[in-house]
């Protein structure tokens, strides 16, 4: 159960304050059974830094004390985020990270997120598969512009559910 990550507040999370440091993790982090080099290559790293300085690629960063220990990071289009990758040093930081920032995309009414992959890990997370035809009609609906959002690190997030930013 996370329940206990949130009350004692042992983790804190922001948005889009340490996006090159979450995506150098997540190209380094080895996964379980993955004897392969990362499909993060450096071509691809400065690909999403230039789509993150532009407004479209964001991350989410999971602190414990000032020490970034778990995260993620994806590409945001209308009221789509699509999820790229994540990584984490301490138990459930960046299932921490994530279920703060579903909670925050659920309360920006954000329609979808995309999770790329269906694996036992998202759907402990309450992912699950859609079919195309119904994945294309939520893109229609919700992506009406290639406006880039707003630096998510702008968004007000919600104090009441356990946001705490650490003082940098």
């Amino acid at each position: 159960s996370m329940r206990p990550y949130f009350n004692n507040q042992k983790y804190a999370w922001t948005i889009d304050r340490a996006f090159e440091e979450v995506i150098t993790q997540c190209q380094l982090n080895k996964r379980k059974g993955q004897n392969f080099e990362s499909w993060i290559t450096d071509e691809m790293k400065d690909a999403y830094i230039k789509l993150h300085e532009a407004g479209f690629a964001h991350s989410v960063e999971v602190w414990e004390n000032k020490e970034l220990v778990g995260g993620l990071y994806g590409v945001c289009l209308g009221k789509v985020f699509f999820g790229e990758s994540m990584f984490s040093k301490q138990n459930n930081a960046s299932k921490f990270g994530f279920i703060s920032f579903v909670k925050e995309l659920e309360r920006r009414n954000f329609a979808l997120i995309d999770c790329q992959q269906k694996t036992k890990y998202l759907v402990s997370l309450g992912a699950r598969g859609i079919p195309r035809v119904d994945f294309q009609k939520t893109l229609r609906e919700n992506v009406k512009s290639l406006d880039p959002t707003p630096r998510l690190k702008e968004w007000p997030l919600d104090q009441k559910d356990n946001v705490h930013l650490p003082d940098f």
